[in-house]
């Protein structure tokens, strides 16, 4: 039985440029022509891509599933558990997952065919490709905080077209006591999602 450790060492994200958001909105996003009509019923957070931030790839997961749940907009999550179980048990998901993941590397693009195969895999219409962006303590502008940064794509995985991508970051000052990063993902996670099709909530 394969491990998740295979993926990290395997494979990277390079999203495509993004559109630079309007003030107050995400740093970046970008919005597909069927973003506005995307009414997906079922998704799936893929495990993260590989980064130097692996050892928050379990967490962030978690937090975007959650994010999701919590938003309404979409019927049913898949837990990241029985995501990994899929992908553990089945030879065929973890291939078209390893062929989906390279191919967007090597050419920043959604493959259909993996796309679907993974969508029937995992019994959704739709996933989210996540890559951690920053998962750190440091210093800005002076100051001590907590960073965490994600790049997010929604793929419809009936279709294997990217519907939306957008990248931001949420930082948490601090003097003496460290804010907790699964916290700070916590709020990143409930933002972007916000911003995420589909846009009409229940």
């Amino acid at each position: 039985m394969f491990t998740l450790h295979y993926i990290r060492r395997m494979i990277g994200l390079c999203l495509l440029p993004l559109l630079i958001a309007g003030c107050g909105g995400l740093q970046e996003v970008w919005e597909g022509p069927g973003a506005g009509v995307f009414r997906p019923q079922a998704i799936a957070v893929l495990p993260p891509m590989a980064s130097q931030y692996d050892s928050a790839r379990e967490d962030i997961q978690e937090v975007l599933a959650g994010a999701l749940n919590k938003s309404g907009g979409i019927e049913r999550v898949v837990s990241p558990e029985n995501v990994t179980d899929i992908f553990q048990t089945s030879k065929e998901a973890f291939d078209a997952l390893i062929f989906y993941f390279s191919r967007l590397e090597m050419t920043g693009q959604s493959d259909r065919d993996s796309a679907v195969k993974l969508g029937k895999a995992l019994n959704v219409d739709s996933f989210l490709v996540v890559r951690v962006n920053s998962w750190e303590y440091m210093r800005k502008e002076g100051d001590n905080v907590g960073r965490v940064g994600l790049s997010l794509r929604l793929v419809d995985a009936t279709t294997g077209t990217t519907v939306w991508k957008a990248r931001h970051e949420r930082s948490s000052s601090y003097m003496f006591y460290r804010p907790y990063l699964k916290d700070v993902a916590k709020e990143l996670a409930a933002e972007m999602i916000k911003a995420m099709p589909p846009h009409t909530k229940p």
